[in-house]
Parts: C-alpha cells; sequence; structure tokens
C-alpha cells in the first residue's frame, strides 16, 4: 500500500510540473517553470521528490500568491470539481458575513445574508437578516469561527440586534435570544436565477430585477427564459444583482452581455490571452443572438444596466460582465470595490492532452490554474483593487432588508437613480470599519473561479 501510494504521489507531482509548464497564465514569472530547467531526468525526479506533496509542489508554482495568484488551485477529487462547476455541492443553503461584537473585539456575530431557494435552510423557515452569535452554543470569535461553521452539521444559536434607539453604535448590543436551529449540509444543485421580477414604479417605469448568483452554464436556458419574461413585460430598466456571484463560465458571461443588449451581435464582448507559448489559444468571446444548442436569445436592446456588487463575493465572470459591457453602453455599479479578478482558468487532468479524456486510473488529482487574461473590447484589465462602484454602498448587518424587495437598501438605490433623485444620501452610521471583518468560509471554494467551458 505504501509502495503504491508513493508511487501514485509521484505521478501527480510530474502531472502538477507538466501541467503548470503546459498552461500556467504566469510561466515567464516562475523559474522553476522554464522549459529547460532540468538538465536531466535525475535532476528532474529529485526536484519533484523536494517536495513532501503534490500541494506543497503546486503551491510553490504560483506566482505572487498573495497578491496575483490568489485563485489556482489544486484538488485531490475532481468529481467534487465537476460538480461544484455545475452548481452541485453539498450545502445547509445559508450564506452569512461577519461582524465584531464592538470595535476591536474578537467576540462576532453573523448575519444570514442568503437563504438558497429549494434548500435545507429554506425549508426551515430561515430568512435573510436573522443573527447568530454562538453554534452549538459556543460564542463566535476569529478564531473558532472557521471551526465551528465549517462542521457538516451544526445548531445556530439566534440573537437580537438591539440598537438602543440611537444612532451610534457603541451602545448597541447582540443578544442570544434563546432560538435556535440545526442544519446539516445536503448535495444540493442550485439554480442561479435566484430572483427574476418586475417592479412597476409609481411613474409606470417598469424594472426588471434579477438576482443571478452563478455562471452556471448548466443554466443557460434558465436564464434566458427570464430575460423572455422581461421582455414579455416590456421592461425599461434593469437591475442585475451581481452582490454574491463570484463568476462562472466565460461563455455565459457573454450571453448574460448579449440579453442586455441585442444590439452589438458579432462585436466583440471580451478578450482572452494565454501565456507566450499559447498565443495561438487567444480568443476573442463575441455579442451573439443564440445560445450553443439553446435556441434564440432574448435581448433587451438597453442601453443602460444597473449592477448591484459587494467586495468578498462580486468577482471574476461578474467583474468581467461589467468590464464588458462598459464600452457599449452606462453601467451604472451601486455597491462596494468588487474582488479584482481577471484571469481566467481551466480544469486540467493528467492525461495526454490534459483533457478529462484517457485520464491516469491511479489518482483523482486535478488542477484549476489561471490560465489566460481576461479584457474588454478596448484591451482593458479589471483592477486587481476590482471595480469601484458609480455608488458606493455598503450592506449593513442589522438592515440587510429583504431581496428584491423596493426598500432593500442596494435596490432602493438604484431605484433612486432611474427615478432621477441620483446619489440619495442614506444613513449608514452603523457601518463601522472597527467592526469589520472579513472570514470567507461558507462559500465554494471555487467561487471566484471563471472558467472556460
Amino acid at each position: 500500500m505504501d509502495d503504491n501510494t508513493s508511487f501514485s504521489n509521484s505521478e501527480v507531482k510530474d502531472f502538477v510540473w507538466k501541467g503548470m509548464n503546459a498552461v500556467y497564465l504566469y510561466k515567464a514569472e516562475i523559474p522553476d517553470l522554464a522549459n529547460d530547467r532540468f538538465n536531466s531526468n535525475e535532476e528532474y525526479n529529485d526536484y519533484l521528490n523536494s517536495f513532501a506533496t503534490p500541494e506543497a509542489l503546486f503551491e510553490s508554482l504560483k506566482y505572487l500568491p498573495e497578491s496575483v495568484d490568489r485563485f489556482s488551485r489544486i484538488v485531490d477529487n475532481y468529481f467534487d470539481l465537476q460538480n461544484q462547476q455545475q452548481g452541485i455541492t453539498l450545502s445547509n443553503g445559508i450564506e452569512f458575513n461577519f461582524e465584531r461584537i464592538a470595535p476591536g473585539s474578537d467576540e462576532l456575530y453573523c448575519a444570514i445574508t442568503l437563504v438558497l431557494n429549494n434548500s435545507v435552510a429554506s425549508d426551515l423557515g430561515l430568512q435573510r437578516g436573522q443573527i447568530f452569535r454562538a453554534v452549538d452554543g459556543i460564542d463566535i470569535n476569529v478564531n473558532n469561527a472557521v471551526a465551528l461553521l465549517s462542521q457538516n452539521s451544526y445548531t445556530l444559536n439566534f440573537a437580537d440586534y438591539d440598537d438602543n434607539d440611537t444612532p451610534q453604535i457603541d451602545d448597541d448590543t447582540i443578544n442570544l435570544n434563546g432560538n435556535s436551529v440545526t442544519l446539516s449540509q445536503e448535495e444540493y444543485t442550485e439554480n442561479p436565477v435566484h430572483i427574476a421580477q418586475t417592479i412597476t414604479l409609481e411613474d409606470n417605469t417598469k424594472v426588471g430585477y434579477l438576482m443571478y448568483n452563478q455562471f452556471n452554464s448548466s443554466f443557460n436556458n434558465a436564464l434566458n427564459n427570464a430575460f423572455g419574461d422581461f421582455q414579455a413585460e416590456g421592461i425599461d430598466e434593469l437591475v442585475l444583482d451581481l452582490r454574491y456571484n463570484g463568476g462562472g463560465s466565460v461563455q455565459t458571461a457573454a450571453y448574460l452581455g448579449s440579453m442586455v443588449t441585442g444590439q452589438f451581435t458579432g462585436q466583440v464582448y471580451s478578450k482572452l490571452f494565454y501565456n507566450e507559448n499559447l498565443q495561438d489559444n487567444n480568443e476573442d468571446f463575441l455579442f451573439t443572438n443564440s445560445i450553443a444548442g439553446g435556441g434564440s436569445i432574448n435581448s433587451l436592446n438597453l442601453s443602460k444596466v444597473y449592477v448591484l456588487t459587494t467586495n468578498l463575493r462580486t468577482a471574476s465572470a461578474s467583474e468581467l460582465v461589467i468590464n464588458s459591457l462598459s464600452p457599449y453602453i452606462d453601467v451604472v455599479v451601486i455597491g462596494e470595490n468588487t474582488v479584482g479578478k481577471t484571469q481566467a482558468s481551466i480544469t486540467i487532468y493528467d492525461s495526454p492532452n490534459l483533457a478529462f479524456e484517457d485520464v491516469n486510473p491511479n489518482h483523482t488529482y486535478a488542477m484549476q490554474p489561471l490560465v489566460a487574461n481576461s479584457t474588454n473590447v478596448n484591451d482593458e484589465l479589471v483592477p486587481s483593487s476590482g471595480l469601484t462602484p458609480n455608488i458606493g454602498l455598503s450592506e449593513t448587518l442589522n438592515n440587510l432588508g429583504t431581496l428584491g424587495d423596493v426598500n432593500e437598501p442596494l435596490l432602493a438605490a438604484a431605484i433612486a437613480y432611474i427615478m432621477g433623485m441620483g446619489r440619495v444620501s442614506y444613513n449608514t452610521t452603523s457601518i463601522d470599519i472597527d467592526r469589520s471583518v472579513k472570514i470567507q468560509l461558507n462559500t465554494n471554494p471555487f467561487e471566484q473561479d471563471m472558467f472556460l467551458d
């Protein structure tokens, strides 16, 4: 058994180096990936054996992993990866954000930001905005949050937020209220079209509102059908809610841009540029009037779109949509700076052509390395610092509102802009940078991928 494991690890390490050498976007920046790095097979094998695990080798080959390549990944079970890319995961149906109990405190509370449709959480009646500050009876803090909330099953202990009827936050309290619920993960397939509805304003302006949570090619027709409904209802404006959309298929992103517009068919939507050894793979994605194998696209022919964003979750293909539409139409971004991911990845396997055919049966490792950079038609990248909103507005955990409701703060800001009220002043006294904390553990680890089908 040990000999077989050792043999398998050697094969995996060989796959890691050769795969990264072949396709990695930043190959030129990594001396160990140079084609002439090794003078002999013995030197090559000694190099591979100097790493304890395939993962250690992979991490050593990433370019500036803290700032540039934050996204390339290796997995030891490609079946899980394939499921995740199709929206099939183990999930209890909630997403949430953290905030400190008080400025500078290590104690945390959480607010549910999203309850997935037809999930364990929705069946239990959980709702966006519910607050909890303990799990399994243990108060949450910066040190135990990951362990407590990464379990397959846990009990949320709910709390009430009390602002003590003052606008200041230094006297706010979050107290346990005795209510709790136990959640367990189940296999779940998310339809990324979370909400699609038409809102009629006082002046009879019809606003389409779409909350879209992943660029999943398996649901291209569901997305197109939502635009078909908008088309039939004669909407005048569109609010595209991408605040929890970390990306997905580049081609689906091109379809979405074509649904928003329709007047640019055949023109360049976005471009992909590969490393210097793969320039023949460079590709333009075009505005189109049809989905491959799925019929005609339902286009709205809009000249303006409103996009809602957040800093932790709006990434990659979501940013591509904003960046790629901006040269053609007016894109009004409302929310926070986006994540700042401009690169696309592809899944590669241990096979002669790195595709999922004739794959090595001795292991189930696969890699999802960055392989290309995405720009818009004007060759503009999404900055690594993210895209800056036209109207800056953060979600506040004690006032999240109901998604799709005209009073939900981000949607309300879009509606105010549509109604000609411009940059309305909002009460943001509950936002305090000293209380914010970034812990991202309840999302799909591949959520911020932009990948090629």
